[in-house]
Formats: structure tokens, C-alpha cells, sequence
């Protein structure tokens, strides 16, 4: 499969629209970036292996992360 290309962590934001500035929650969230990428690549790897269509395996996905629910969202 093709590495892809690394690119800088986001700008974390919090709610209203300032950053993130605890470099532990920082580093947190980039981890947490990394490793569901690894399984994205993984998955995608696996279903191509298998003969499946990439489009279609990168829709599922896209489909499973909008369809997440917000944990503690509070409503406006």
C-alpha cells in the first residue's frame, strides 16, 4: 500500500474556538490520531487483499465516524 504522506497535528480547538493549550490533552489527542489511522490503513489493506472495492471501504469508514454520537453533548 502507499505510505502516506505525514502531515503537522491539527490545531486542537476547544468549543468557542480557542486552542487547546495543555500539552499533555495535546498529546493525547495526537496519539489517539495516530493509532485510528493505523487501523483505518489496516482495514483498508485488508478489504483490498480481500478483492473489495477502496472507494467503498473509505465510505464505511467516513459513514462510521459521521455517524458518532457527541459523548456529554449539551444542547443549544
Amino acid at each position: 500500500m502507499n505510505a502516506r504522506i505525514p502531515q503537522a497535528p491539527p490545531v486542537w480547538r476547544q468549543s468557542d474556538g480557542k486552542p487547546v493549550s495543555c500539552l499533555e490533552k495535546i498529546k493525547v489527542l495526537n496519539q489517539n490520531i495516530r493509532e485510528i489511522e493505523g487501523l483505518c490503513a489496516d482495514a483498508l489493506e485488508d478489504g483490498v487483499l480481500m478483492g473489495c472495492d477502496a472507494q467503498q471501504i473509505k465510505a464505511a469508514l467516513h459513514e462510521l465516524i459521521d455517524g458518532l454520537a457527541v459523548p456529554h453533548a449539551t444542547e443549544k
